[in-house]
């Protein structure tokens, strides 16, 4: 019992500490974000007077309601296409039988291996040739094809796992493979899905090597770019800045804290399998 209450005591002050952790610069942002305007550094202090107007003025200054919605665009049309995408290949790659379909696997986490910045450059000329860059469209595409990797390997482990015994139902009762996939899997895989969804538009909306190359001779600016308005080359305004930065993090706390219940389930699904 008292092993049970010191471990109990124990995990709260863990939580408590990581909280903490996490929390603080988050406050530290927000104290900033208030400060007047050019007489801030990069050492948070408290002001005794509170400018909430710092986020009218970066929303006009940086034109940040259009970012946003550029933002939005790229972020909710790559997270689609990925998920859409991922749930046939991961299908695909745990219950089909096909020549190389090993290799095929092995190709796909060299994708969650490379990092972007070995890929982006090359990339670029690509789509150039092709009439792709600097416009959302190609930067949709490569969103998508870097969510792909993960997407397919994370949908891969869902339905390699999934009840043999349901799978093999189905096909007594005449269910081909896409009804199978369809009707008896998809609704199984709804907080794995939902998951997916949470963390593809998390990077997608984040991503800042991504649309600030391929939209570098474009007129589109996501809202990541947006932040580089008050990101001087000798001075910056911090308490713009951290405005901006807020305003420019709040889609995706709106996202998680509508999905969190999935995202958790999502995640620990995995580890608590028996």
């Amino acid at each position: 019992m008292k092993a049970a209450r010191a471990q109990t005591i124990t995990g709260q002050v863990v939580v408590t500490c990581a909280a903490a952790i996490a929390v603080v610069p988050l406050l530290g942002v927000v104290m900033m974000a208030l400060a007047e305007p050019g007489t801030q550094d990069s050492t948070i202090r408290w002001s005794d007077t509170f400018h909430v107007g710092n986020f009218a003025d970066v929303w006009r200054l940086a034109d940040l309601g259009t970012a946003l919605a550029t933002s939005f665009t790229v972020s909710v049309t790559s997270t689609v296409l990925t998920v859409l995408l991922s749930v046939p290949a991961g299908y695909a790659l745990a219950r089909f039988r096909f020549p190389l379909r090993n290799v095929l696997f092995l190709v796909l986490l060299t994708g969650l291996m490379l990092p972007n910045e070995s890929l982006i450059i090359p990339l670029y000329f690509d789509f150039r040739e092709f009439g792709l860059a600097d416009n959302l469209l190609g930067v949709v595409l490569v969103e998508t094809a870097l969510g792909l990797a993960f997407g397919s390997f994370w949908m891969r482990s869902f339905f390699r796992d999934a009840p043999a015994d349901i799978i093999d139902a189905g096909r007594v009762d005449g269910a081909n493979s896409f009804v199978v996939l369809v009707r008896l899997l998809l609704p199984m895989a709804v907080p794995q899905l939902l998951a997916l969804v949470v963390l593809t538009f998390v990077w997608s909306w984040n991503d800042l090597l991504v649309p600030l190359v391929m939209l570098s001779g474009g007129r589109d600016v996501t809202a990541p770019m947006s932040l580089a308005t008050f990101q001087g080359q000798y001075t910056t305004d911090y308490a713009y800045l951290s405005a901006a930065a807020i305003l420019t993090a709040l889609p995706v706390v709106v996202v998680y804290l509508v999905l969190q219940r999935s995202f958790a389930r999502g995640i620990t699904s995995g580890a608590i399998k028996g």
